[in-house]
């Protein structure tokens, strides 16, 4: 023991001061993959549109003002707000909103059946989570459209059981954008909460039954406290990609199911496209991200704090 520790100490003043330099390689890639780009996106969010497409390198607040207000076909109308943009950015949260409620509803429950398993079962579940992620996003949201189209396999099937005997339009459809949202991020909500319930102590539930506590008042005030990092956890791996979506919304949802990430798509297409307004909209999803974040940061502050 004592050999351990002193090997343990040695290398611990081996490496002294040397932190920053070993962290040197990540803050490189953090700062050219993460801040170079985002600094680059705030800048171009104020600058002004080139009418090829592009930017002029000229200061001007027009891609925030043509978000918010309206001035008419010339620009010289009276500002009144423009609710076309707030419309999208409102649809895009309730949407990611109800992904998130959707994969907690499924995911903690898969959760907890796949961390009480024993033996190889367990590893084979997490294999079965983990298989979606072997084909990639944009294929298994045309796959997704393959099956719930108008003469697709599913309407093909619930029409030969008799359940149905017209096809359901489920197309272009918020109902198809919120399918095409939770089949993508499910594994992002289970994995989490699996990884808290597999550090829970099952003794505390047998506390509980053993002082007469029903199972929902067990799971309400012993199991949810406990796992409830997990939980914020998904919640926020879910909602945040959801949010940003653009994927389900193009391929599923149509132009009536417009969401941000299609909008800022949009603007950087073509010759058309505009880019300091997709950036500027880029920056305004970015700062509720941020809001999102920090106020779990603070959440999870005061936590540990008790």
């Amino acid at each position: 023991m004592a050999g351990l520790i002193k090997q343990s100490t040695s290398n611990t003043s081996t490496y002294a001061g040397l932190g920053p330099l070993l962290m040197l390689p990540s803050w490189l890639v953090v700062g050219f993959f993460l801040v170079l780009p985002v600094s680059m996106m705030l800048v171009y969010s104020f600058l002004t549109k080139e009418f090829r497409g592009g930017v002029i390198w000229e200061f001007s607040l027009a891609a925030y003002d043509q978000f918010f207000f309206d001035r008419g076909l010339f620009g010289d109308a009276p500002p009144v707000i423009e609710w076309t943009y707030i419309t999208i950015f409102w649809r895009s949260i309730w949407q990611a909103a109800l992904a998130t409620v959707f994969c907690l509803l499924i995911g903690f429950p898969t959760a907890w059946f796949i961390a009480t398993r024993t033996g190889p079962n367990k590893s084979i579940w997490l294999f079965l989570i983990t298989i979606p992620y072997w084909v990639n996003l944009l294929i298994r949201t045309i796959s997704m459209k393959f099956l719930i189209r108008d003469t697709g396999p599913l309407n093909e099937f619930l029409m030969w059981t008799g359940m149905i005997s017209d096809p359901i339009h489920m197309i272009n459809t918020n109902f198809a954008v919120q399918l095409g949202l939770f089949y993508s991020y499910l594994p992002f909500m289970v994995l989490p909460i699996y990884a808290s319930v597999e550090r829970y102590n099952f003794t505390f539930s047998e506390a509980a039954a053993d002082l007469y506590a029903s199972r929902w008042v067990t799971l309400t005030k012993v199991i949810l406290p406990f796992v409830k990092p997990g939980i914020i956890a998904g919640c926020i791996l879910v909602f945040v990609p959801s949010l940003g979506a653009f994927l389900a919304p193009d391929l599923l949802g149509g132009a009536k199911n417009f969401m941000i990430g299609s909008l800022i798509e949009e603007q950087f297409k073509g010759n058309a496209g505009n880019w300091p307004f997709g950036a500027a909209v880029s920056m305004i999803l970015l700062s509720m991200v941020l809001v999102v974040l920090t106020y779990y940061a603070r959440q999870q502050s005061k936590v540990e704090a008790r």
